[in-house]
């Protein structure tokens, strides 16, 4: 189960646009910090906050349409 749940995040990881999917990635596979992000992006905190949380919606929402949630 473990192994389906890793391929329909990939799947979700690789619809995004690539601002979006590296700071979602910096974020939750590096566990790098919101200040290094918006460092390393130039983005304000409240925009990789932001950034981050309209990506955790849709991939719950992309979750729940598949019945993994």
């Amino acid at each position: 189960i473990a192994g389906e749940l890793s391929e329909r995040i990939n799947r979700f990881v690789s619809t995004l646009a690539p601002a979006e999917r590296q700071v979602f990635l910096c974020r939750y596979w590096y566990l790098d910090s919101i200040d290094k992000i918006s460092a390393d992006f130039c983005f304000g905190k409240s925009k990789v906050k932001s950034m981050l949380h309209r990506t955790r919606t849709k991939l719950r929402a992309c979750l729940e349409k598949e019945g993994v949630l």
